[in-house]
């Protein structure tokens, strides 16, 4: 009869066992490096459409901006033939009253500031030097007293800035005398 405390013992040495361990922990740590590109890429979509996000959100801050300008500018081109018009009427009122063309050179004011609270306001030309982002030389003119290439006079008022042209104002231009 076999001695109870005679077992048949293992003598394996521990670190040639095969536990499982090894393979359980390369698994992990396969899992792990696919779980990290995985991530990975997610966030290189996330950061993507970020960037898309916020490229629309320019692009369409852009598109508003250009349809206000252009519904502004068409909005302030219908102000031109009023204007022209109350120019011509202010041509012929000297015949009539005061109060006639008192009451003409006021809306043509008024149609004036609606052009400048559009963003175009009126060139002021008389007397400076001619500057062809805001003038048209329309006619020149010898004149050996002023300096050339003076603004002596206006044919068509020209509204806006040198940035943002409704219109360019039509002038007469000096010149010097030819020999002089």
């Amino acid at each position: 009869m076999p001695d109870e405390h005679d077992h048949e013992h293992d003598t394996t040495p521990l670190d040639q066992v095969d536990t499982g361990t090894a393979d359980a922990l390369s698994d992990a740590g396969t899992a792990t490096a696919e779980f990290a590109e995985q991530l990975r890429t997610a966030e290189d979509r996330w950061r993507r459409t970020a960037a898309d996000l916020d490229n629309l959100r320019k692009r369409t801050a852009r598109e508003i901006e250009t349809a206000q300008e252009q519904e502004r500018r068409r909005t302030a081109r219908s102000f031109l033939p009023v204007i022209d018009g109350l120019d011509r009427a202010l041509s012929f009122a000297e015949n009539l009253g005061e109060g006639v063309r008192g009451g003409i050179e006021a809306v043509r004011a008024e149609a004036a500031g609606a052009l400048r609270a559009l963003g175009y306001p009126e060139i002021a030309v008389e007397g400076v030097v001619f500057d062809p982002q805001l003038h048209e030389a329309v006619s020149v003119v010898e004149d050996s007293q002023m300096p050339a290439r003076t603004v002596i006079a206006v044919t068509r008022p020209g509204f806006g800035t040198a940035e943002r042209m409704l219109r360019p104002a039509a002038v007469v231009v000096t010149r010097l005398p030819d020999g002089g």
